[in-house]
């Protein structure tokens, strides 16, 4: 798993960046069993001139390629609901791949039982 922390406009703060890679923490779990590569870009962007603070995420792996990016003024409140926003939208596309997955298993069963009703019918016309 590779993660990046960018600070565009500020230098780096180790506070920040812990802050980060304990939220973070969240999105590596769930993104633990992926099959890899697997791209993790949080990119912090604060204003020096407004209290308007932007926060980025970036998820891309094999599975899933999601953008989650908010501003606001209150810049850990910002990098929280960036954080809280992906893992949402992560649980929100898992479970959707798992729906459509499942729904293609039964849909490949209902095709199996189908054809096994038909030749047993055919059977049963010869005889």
């Amino acid at each position: 798993m590779h993660k990046r922390i960018t600070f565009r406009n500020m230098d780096h703060v180790a506070a920040i960046e812990n802050y980060a890679n304990d939220k973070l923490a969240k999105i590596e779990e769930f993104l633990s069993h992926e099959p890899t590569p697997v791209y993790i870009d949080l990119i912090l962007e604060p204003s020096k001139v407004h209290s308007h603070h932007r926060v980025e995420l970036r998820v891309k792996s094999p599975n899933y390629d999601r953008i989650s990016n908010y501003e606001g003024s209150e810049f850990y409140k910002v990098l929280d609901r960036v954080i809280d926003v992906m893992l949402e939208e992560l649980h929100r596309e898992k479970r959707k791949n798992l729906d459509e997955r499942n729904h293609r298993i039964k849909v490949s069963k209902l095709w199996e039982f189908q054809e096994d009703e038909d030749l047993k019918e055919d059977a049963e016309e010869i005889d």
